[in-house]
């Protein structure tokens, strides 16, 4: 479980509940949709910078090329590949010939893939291939919606900032409630099947509505709100899904193995969703995020495990997950410095598209490209996070994500002159923005999930979400009219600058001092 996901401001993950979105930090950081665009986060986010709990600039330990995981086996080198490498169930893994004699057919063959442990066992690969489809889809929407609304519906800075925090806002509005009510629950993999299936069914009006020519800017509102409503259901009960498919021990590999995942999707995905656009129009590429839910529902409908047994008692509970993340110093200091990072990161992404359609005068098709050209830094960051955790420890590695994620995107508003030097200063700010948002992405999830009894994961997270997923409208709506104040590269100034602060809650805290995942606290 990667935290809540940062999104990044070009459309890639932001931290801290890094994320989502299927949403892009850990806490807030590294994960949601600085594009304005998505919110599942990001993950959790903009096209630079939603990320700890992102998209293409920052999306979000240990892992290869993809996230190759401690013992150095590719995360997704699997006979059918696909570029997530997500196998049918029931294939030769599922089959259990991977153990076979090295050179004796299938076994030795896949044996010598040298496939990551955790995607030998096939509750965990479905529920990793239902992640993996998800990202793809997204970062199609990422792209696809706020170019949607500039393009086909005109709106400008102002419009850009109301459709950002219209996908965001359910993260203020509901977050709490939805974590309660989840942690009652008996069944928490059945609500986030009912969830995608919902949300495939609300991106579909849109395509609907473009072809009878009614589509309208309150339509985009209305999807973004209800999708984000539903997403907010889903990452609540995911928490619980996650701890009883992976052991701690296993933490950080699984976030490596499910944010390298998100790597590969930051690095096709913007060139596939850019493509699609040229080709086929904006509201047509939503039919493949679309599909991209169904797919992940059909995925998750098929998983067996033993979830954790629902609270019982007389309330919701509410104020204990509220006493859990305030009264504990680590999950408190990620949980600020996340939030801060994703309020100026969503003033940024909320006015990116904006910025480099309309100011630096990208076309869809070169903007995706560069986006998934930079987004090779999330591959890289997933590659590089378990070996930084082993070398420098936990917090130390934590504090290097929440410098390295936003710290690149100075380069944005900095970029003019000719178009090769633009593109060149876009695609550094991407490349670096994404190594920093898998970092802290990674450990800030596995941090806060190994610090979360069983009995409070939905609840802390829907604190966690409504802290930081409630920060990013707020972000957005101050993004908005500072661009149309000050005007967009102004506003840019002041959101980067002012995301760099979200490091100081962290370096005053025990956080720092950590070397290895903590035990959890008692609630």
């Amino acid at each position: 479980m990667s935290g809540d996901p940062v999104t990044t401001p070009t459309g890639g993950p932001t931290p801290g509940d890094a994320v989502p979105t299927r949403t892009a930090t850990t806490g807030g950081a590294t994960g949601t949709v600085p594009t304005g665009g998505g919110t599942r986060t990001v993950s959790g986010g903009g096209p630079t910078g939603i990320a700890p709990d992102a998209g293409p600039i920052g999306i979000a330990p240990d892992a290869g090329p993809i996230g190759t995981v401690p013992d150095g086996g590719p995360t997704g080198a699997v006979p059918d590949g696909g570029p997530t490498g997500a196998v049918p169930d029931g294939g030769p893994i599922a089959a259990g010939t991977i153990d076979g004699p090295p050179g004796s057919g299938p076994g030795g063959s896949l044996r010598r893939l040298r496939l990551p442990r955790l995607l030998r066992e096939r509750m965990f690969r479905r529920y990793w291939a239902a992640q993996t489809v998800s990202y793809f889809g997204d970062e199609i929407s990422t792209l696809a919606l706020p170019l949607l609304a500039v393009l086909i519906t005109d709106a400008g800075p102002t419009q850009m900032g109301y459709l950002t925090a219209a996908a965001l806002a359910p993260n203020l509005f509901f977050s709490l409630l939805a974590g309660a009510w989840v942690d009652r629950l008996a069944h928490k993999r059945r609500i986030m099947v009912l969830s995608d299936v919902g949300r495939a069914l609300l991106l579909a009006t849109i395509p609907v509505a473009y072809l009878l020519d009614v589509l309208t800017l309150t339509q985009l509102y209305g999807v973004a709100f209800a999708v984000g409503t539903l997403a907010v259901l889903f990452e609540v009960s995911r928490g619980p899904l996650f701890v009883s498919l992976v052991e701690r021990r296993d933490y950080v590999e699984a976030n490596t193995l499910i944010n390298g995942s998100r790597g590969l999707s930051l690095v096709a995905g913007p060139s596939i969703g850019g493509l699609l656009v040229q080709l086929l129009t904006a509201p047509i590429a939503l039919v493949a995020d679309a599909l991209s839910y169904v797919w992940s529902a059909a995925f998750l409908a098929r998983m067996r495990t033993t979830e954790p047994a629902p609270v019982r008692g007389r309330g919701l509970g509410i104020a204990a997950g509220l006493r859990f993340i305030a009264g504990t110093p680590m999950m408190r200091a990620i949980v600020l410095g996340t939030t801060t990072v994703n309020l100026f990161n969503f003033m940024f992404a909320a006015l990116f598209v904006l910025y480099a359609t309309t100011e630096l005068h990208l076309s869809p098709g070169l903007l995706g490209t560069v986006l998934g050209a930079g987004a090779v830094g999330g591959l890289f960051g997933a590659a590089v996070t378990g070996r930084l955790t082993r070398r420098l420890g936990i917090g130390p590695t934590l504090v290097t994500g929440f410098l390295l994620f936003p710290a690149p995107l100075l380069l944005v508003p900095l970029a003019d002159g000719p178009t090769p030097v633009v593109l060149g200063m876009l695609f550094a700010a991407e490349f670096f923005c994404a190594v920093g948002v898998m970092v802290l992405d990674i450990v800030t999830g596995s941090v806060q999930t190994a610090l979360t009894p069983e009995t409070m994961l939905a609840r802390a997270t829907g604190v966690r979400r409504t802290i930081n997923y409630g920060i990013r409208p707020i972000g957005a709506l101050i993004g908005g009219a500072l661009g149309a104040a000050l005007g967009i590269r102004e506003a840019l100034w002041i959101a980067t600058v002012g995301a760099l602060a979200g490091v100081l809650w962290v370096l005053f805290s025990p956080v720092r001092r950590l070397r290895e995942l903590p035990e959890a606290v008692e609630a």
